[in-house]
């Protein structure tokens, strides 16, 4: 990684993994047997083996130049060879949601511990993100670089023509929200406002998908989700919301919390704090 003209020699590690068991087979609709995906040579007419598949650059109709592992190596880019730090934005500059993919750890060899160290330190100080390029896995990425939990995190981004324009959305122009609206709708985030705890939510699907297998290997009626509650409309917004903030006054979105992984609110948490507090010292 270069950091102006100071090199951090780093090691990259993938910092998330796909935990989702579930996974389809394509089958022959009339067979039921598994479909074969196979690398076929037109030319040739044979199948090739996926260990002799070369990678090739198409410069012009039905023309390739085969180009190897090697020939990539030798690309004419600074960053081919390291994280080419550009320079240091806040955090807020970076819309996460739209920019952000896969996340990477970043481990320093021993000789780079105190570099390292330094641009941990001082990232978390200026509370500033790095923004980068760097080549990974065939192409040219934009990154950025963020201290998190004690080490560096290399966050490949999306570049900026990547990024859909929002000019062919159909959205709603000059709505009028009333300010008793948004007042009882400000209520309701309060109400429902809770600490960020990612252990806390499940993945529900493939249990949910076994369910409906079984059933149909048994051939049982399938239980089925429950609808939804009915939508409102824009004239019962109001009394909507208001039954909203009741609902979770009654502490009756206690269900709710349940099905997204055992969250509650921060109200109800800090109701639930206070009494244990209070518990505590008629005890003492």
């Amino acid at each position: 990684m270069s950091f102006g003209m100071v090199a951090i020699p780093v090691r990259l590690y993938l910092a998330t993994e796909s935990t989702s068991k579930v996974s389809f087979n394509l089958l022959c609709p009339v067979h039921k047997a598994r479909i074969k995906n196979k690398r076929w040579c037109p030319e040739g007419d044979h199948e090739v083996a996926w260990g002799d598949v070369v990678r090739g650059y198409e410069y012009e109709k039905g023309s390739y130049v085969e180009l190897d592992d090697a020939d990539l190596d030798k690309l004419p880019l600074h960053s081919s060879k390291a994280i080419d730090i550009a320079g240091f934005i806040e955090d807020k500059e970076l819309p996460g949601a739209l920019y952000y993919q896969s996340a990477y750890y970043l481990e320093p060899e021993k000789s780079a511990a105190k570099p390292y160290a330094l641009l941990k330190e001082t990232l978390e100080k200026t509370e500033r993100v790095a923004i980068a390029k760097f080549a990974l896995r065939d192409r040219e990425r934009l990154v950025s670089v963020r201290s998190h939990d004690g080490v560096l995190v290399m966050n490949t981004l999306h570049w900026p023509d990547e990024i859909r324009s929002t000019e062919e959305l159909e959205l709603p122009d000059d709505v009028k929200v009333s300010p008793a609206e948004a007042k009882m709708a400000e209520n309701l985030v309060g109400m429902m406002a809770m600490e960020f705890e990612p252990d806390e939510f499940k993945d529900e699907y493939k249990k949910a998908l076994m369910e409906v297998v079984e059933a149909k290997v048994e051939k049982r009626q399938v239980i089925e989700a429950p609808e939804p509650e009915t939508e409102t409309t824009v004239v019962d917004l109001m009394s909507a919301l208001k039954a909203s903030v009741e609902k979770a006054k009654k502490g009756e979105t206690a269900r709710g919390r349940e099905a997204r992984g055992g969250h509650e609110s921060l109200a109800s948490r800090k109701k639930t704090t206070a009494r244990e507090k209070t518990v505590r010292r008629k005890a003492s």
